[in-house]
C-alpha cells in the first residue's frame, strides 16, 4: 500500500476551492442531485455562476399572477429534460388558463396542475415561503424536532434522538413507532414523506402519535432550528475506521469529511455509511468520490439534447487507497448513489446493504419572479458503466437486510457484515506480506 499524502487544514481551503472550480468547469449543468425537498443551487464560497444561471437572480422582479404562470410555462417548455414534455402538447396549458388567472393562488394552482402533467415528482413550483425554507438547508439549517427515523418491517421507528433537541425535551425515545404526524398516517413505505411532515416552519407545533409498549401516546413538539453536522466518524476497532455522511446538503461537508479522514489516518480500512442519506449538493458527491479515486469517471450528465459531460477523478497526491466498504439502503439516493456507483463501477469499494432509492435525474432550481422558485428536471445522469439507475437503484455487491429482530436487539447486521469483510481483507494482506 502506497503512502497517503493527506491534505492538512492549512491547505484545505485551497483544496476545496480547487475541486469546486474543476467541477464548475467540467459541465454547464451546475445543478444539485437530491430527492424531494433537498434541491438547492450551490452558493458556497467562491462560487461563480455559469452563463446558464444568469437568469436565476430575479428576486426583485414582480409580475401579475397570469404573467408568472406564462413565464413558468415558457421556462418548462424550453428547459425540461424531456423535449416531448411527457408526450403532450404543452401549448394546451397556456390556452386552458388564458385570462382565467386572477390571483396569486390561481397562479400557484395552475402552475402545479401543469407541472403534475409531467409525471415527475422532482419538478415542482415553490411558493415564497417554500422557497425561503428550501434555501436555508444549504447552510445545514433544518427546522424540525431532532429525530432520525428508519423504516423497519414497513413501520417507521425513531432510530435516535438528538440530545437537547425538542424531541428529546418532549420525551421521544429511540424505538418509538410513529403512527401519525399531524393527523397524517405514515408508513415505512414512504419514509421521505414522513420526514417532510416532521419538518416545518420555525416555532410551529408538530403532533406526533407514537406506539410505545403497546400504548398510543401523543407528543406535541415545537419545531426549532436543528444545526446539522453532516459527517460523523469513529474507530470501531483498532484497525477499521467508520465515517457516516448523513447528508450532502451542507457547504461544510467537504471540510467535515477531510477532518474525519484525518482523525482516522492511522486505521487500515474504512467503512463509509451512506444509509438514510437522501442526497444534497452535486459537487459534494464528486468531492467525496474523488477522495477515493485516482482516475476514472465519477458520473456522466446527459442533457435535453442528448449530449453529455463526464466528471472524472483528478490525478492528485492526496488519495485514500485503503480497503473500503460502502453501506447503503433504500433511502440512499441521488448524491449518495453518485458516490456509491462511482466506487462500485471503478471497483474501488464493495457495496453492502439493500438496493438504493433510484434517482438518476438532475434538477436545477430557478429563482422566479415574486420571490418564488422552480425545481425543474433538466438532465439525467449515468453511472461510470453507463447505467441509468433512475427508478431502478443500485444493487449492492452483498444484499443484507436489517430485520425487526436486528432492530430490537440493536444489532446492525449490515455494519457487522462490512466489518467482517474488511477484517478478512486485512488478514489476507498480513499473510501476503509475510
Amino acid at each position: 500500500m502506497k503512502n497517503i499524502k493527506w491534505p492538512d487544514f492549512k491547505g484545505l481551503k485551497n483544496l476545496t476551492n480547487r475541486l469546486k472550480q474543476t467541477i464548475i468547469g467540467l459541465c454547464a449543468f451546475l445543478a444539485l442531485f437530491t430527492i424531494c425537498n433537498f434541491l438547492h443551487i450551490q452558493n458556497a464560497d467562491n462560487y461563480k455562476p455559469s452563463p446558464l444561471l444568469k437568469n436565476l437572480h430575479k428576486e426583485e422582479k414582480q409580475l401579475e399572477p397570469e404573467e408568472l404562470f406564462k413565464e413558468t410555462w415558457a421556462l418548462v417548455k424550453s428547459s425540461y429534460f424531456d423535449d416531448e414534455l411527457n408526450e403532450q402538447n404543452w401549448a394546451r396549458w397556456k390556452k386552458h388558463y388564458l385570462h382565467k388567472i386572477k390571483t396569486e393562488e390561481d397562479a400557484y394552482i395552475a402552475i402545479n396542475t401543469m407541472l403534475a402533467s409531467l409525471n415527475d415528482p422532482y419538478s415542482r413550483f415553490l411558493s415564497k415561503n417554500e422557497f425561503e425554507e428550501q434555501n436555508t438547508t444549504i447552510d445545514s439549517k433544518i427546522y424540525g424536532i431532532g429525530v432520525n427515523i428508519v423504516s423497519v418491517s414497513g413501520k417507521i421507528r425513531v432510530m435516535s434522538v438528538i440530545k437537547g433537541a425538542p424531541a428529546d425535551a418532549a420525551g421521544l425515545r429511540a424505538g418509538d413507532m410513529i403512527l401519525k404526524i399531524n393527523g397524517n398516517e405514515v408508513s415505512g413505505d414512504n419514509l421521505i414523506q414522513a420526514s417532510n411532515y416532521i419538518k416545518g416552519s420555525l416555532n410551529s407545533i408538530v403532533e406526533v402519535e407514537i406506539l410505545r409498549e403497546n400504548k398510543k401516546i401523543i407528543k406535541k413538539v415545537r419545531r426549532a432550528e436543528i444545526k446539522i453536522k453532516t459527517v460523523e466518524s469513529e474507530i470501531i476497532d483498532k484497525k477499521i475506521g467508520y465515517i457516516r455522511i448523513t447528508s450532502f446538503i451542507s457547504s461544510n461537508t467537504p471540510v467535515e469529511f477531510i477532518d474525519a479522514l484525518n482523525k482516522l489516518r492511522d486505521t487500515e480500512a474504512l467503512i463509509l455509511d451512506l444509509r438514510g442519506n437522501t442526497g444534497g449538493l452535486f459537487q459534494n458527491a464528486v468531492f467525496v468520490a474523488n477522495m477515493f479515486l485516482n482516475s476514472g469517471e465519477i458520473v456522466r450528465v446527459i442533457g435535453r439534447d442528448g449530449k453529455g459531460g463526464a466528471y472524472n477523478a483528478e490525478n492528485k497526491e492526496y488519495i485514500y487507497d485503503k480497503p473500503l466498504v460502502v453501506l447503503v439502503d433504500g433511502e440512499s439516493a441521488s448524491a449518495s448513489e453518485i458516490v456509491s456507483s462511482a466506487l462500485k463501477d471503478n471497483k474501488r469499494a464493495l457495496i453492502v446493504g439493500t438496493k438504493t432509492y433510484g434517482k438518476g435525474v438532475v434538477q436545477k432550481i430557478y429563482s422566479m419572479p415574486n420571490n418564488t422558485g422552480l425545481n425543474l428536471t433538466i438532465a439525467r445522469y449515468l453511472t461510470p458503466n453507463g447505467e441509468d439507475i433512475n427508478k431502478k437503484g443500485i444493487e449492492p455487491n452483498y444484499s443484507i437486510e436489517i430485520t425487526r429482530d436486528d432492530f430490537e436487539k440493536n444489532n446492525d447486521s449490515q455494519l457487522n457484515f462490512a466489518k467482517n469483510i474488511l477484517q478478512n481483507e486485512l488478514k489476507r494482506s498480513t499473510i501476503a506480506e509475510k
